[in-house]
């Protein structure tokens, strides 16, 4: 076969995750490797496309290899992807899978942002690999990479892939109508948008939200902002937040946006996502590590496009929330009632900001902090904002420092795998679980009567 590799970091040939590559071409001289480093060509690319045209055109197969970068995959990759899509290259019938490397944090998202794209364009998609960044220097690594090398082959020679989803009609949107500023306003909701100058739909949904927000806002346009280029992944932020670029977008996310009392992100869906420009606004927060430093602070959003069909766009904008400590106050689109969604967004804000709204984290919160707890933990010598951080905030809860509670149970399961005890204890067990929970309720009775007492 004629393998074509789509690097996707911005390090190019000194990417990790492109060794896992360079390895499976050692191990199979019968195919030819080619290689396009994406991550690091994207802008002479967006001059002229022409080189990647060529190779794409002899490809048999397309080898997506990146590392993970905050849900998805990186900036300079997702723009590769809008270039791809807007040169009318046909890859129609080819196969295409995917390779990458990260600590499995929100992988998934990644890998499906891939896979739904690969599908737009009509490619022959197969389930990738991912991997962690260490795999290749393990022999359980090296096998699960061969083995899955072996099986792309394998689907490939039977003809077999993933069934790309049935096509759905458009559907028909409903634009926001303009509504007449409420009166004076406090706080402070910083509105970033990918506002494009002829994005007419988008500009009335945000129009509508300044008006019928309590609380005033400011309108970022990342398309106005002078961005270098997306996070290069050299660490250079690493111990003192400093990022190396000199474009100002540290400057801006701090005195501009951090500061606000809320967050509302503005876009129209493109290619499953926000498209690359807030891709690389997300990305280049990296400045800011692995630290929730907008913890507690609610969130929105304004979408234009069809939100309710985008099943792994709407995970990465609840993970995102919950991995941040943010309060989600709402998505409002452009789907069904518009002017609805926008007002409640706004009122919902407005009531979270006012009452430092929040709520305890979910699975998506809970379970992508504890990556990234281990990870700190290790990695405490380099990111060292980010141990700071995590010390600080209580966020190095491991299990094994409760120790009063696991002392506990293995009494209760001495207890409870000694027959007759088991047998004398019966229901008291349960009993005396709830023990805690009855006084925390008769607590609350008490309180309740002082309240209704006083007004009396």
């Amino acid at each position: 076969m004629n393998i074509l590799v789509i690097s996707g970091s911005p390090k190019g040939e000194e990417s990790i995750t492109l060794q896992t590559a360079l390895y499976l071409e050692c191990l199979h001289p019968e195919h030819s490797f080619r290689y396009i480093h994406a991550g690091r060509t994207y802008r002479s690319l967006e001059r002229d496309f022409s080189p990647a045209a060529r190779e794409l055109d002899r490809a048999d197969l397309l080898l997506f290899v990146y590392p993970v970068y905050t849900f998805l995959v990186p900036s300079q990759l997702h723009r590769f992807i809008e270039l791809l899509k807007a040169s009318g290259v046909e890859v129609r019938g080819k196969y295409a899978t995917q390779l990458t490397t990260s600590k499995h944090f929100y992988d998934v998202t990644a890998h499906a942002f891939i896979r739904e794209n690969c599908q737009d364009l009509g490619l022959r998609f197969i389930n990738g690999l991912s991997a962690d960044m260490e795999d290749l220097l393990h022999e359980k690594g090296r096998r699960e990479a061969e083995a899955f090398f072996g099986f792309v082959t394998h689907c490939i020679s039977l003809g077999l892939f993933e069934a790309p989803p049935a096509a759905l009609p458009p559907a028909e949107r409903k634009p926001a109508t303009p509504l007449t500023s409420v009166g004076a306003k406090s706080g402070r909701i910083a509105i970033v948008a990918d506002l494009a100058p002829d994005d007419d739909r988008l500009a009335a949904m945000i129009d509508r939200f300044r008006a019928a927000s309590p609380l005033d806002t400011s309108l970022i346009n990342l398309r106005e902002f002078p961005f270098k280029g997306g996070c290069l992944s050299c660490f250079h932020c690493a111990s003192d937040g400093k990022c190396v670029y000199t474009d100002g977008f540290e400057e801006l996310l701090r005195s501009r946006i951090q500061t606000a009392d809320a967050i509302v992100l503005a876009f129209t869906i493109r290619d499953h996502s926000m498209g690359s420009l807030f891709k690389t606004y997300d990305d280049r927060q990296f400045c800011n590590g692995h630290r929730s430093v907008t913890m507690g602070m609610p969130f929105g959003y304004i979408v234009s496009g069809d939100y309710s069909r985008e099943a792994n766009l709407r995970m990465v904008v609840e993970a995102r929330a919950e991995t941040g400590g943010n309060f989600l106050a709402g998505v409002a689109t452009d789907e069904t009632d518009p002017d609805r969604e926008i007002d409640a967004l706004a009122q919902k804000l407005d009531y979270a900001v006012r009452n430092r709204y929040v709520q305890p984290a979910n699975f998506y919160g809970v379970g992508g902090m504890k990556i990234f707890r281990d990870l700190i933990w290790q990695m405490q010598g380099l990111m060292r904002e980010d141990h700071r951080f995590y010390k600080a905030h209580g966020q190095y809860d491991f299990p094994q420092k409760r120790r009063g509670t696991m002392l506990a149970m293995y009494l209760v399961g001495a207890m409870a795998s000694n027959p007759k005890l088991r047998d004398k204890m019966g229901g008291k067990m349960t009993e005396g679980m709830l023990m805690p929970y009855k006084s925390v309720i008769k607590k609350a009775k008490r309180k309740s009567r002082h309240i209704m007492s006083g007004r009396g």
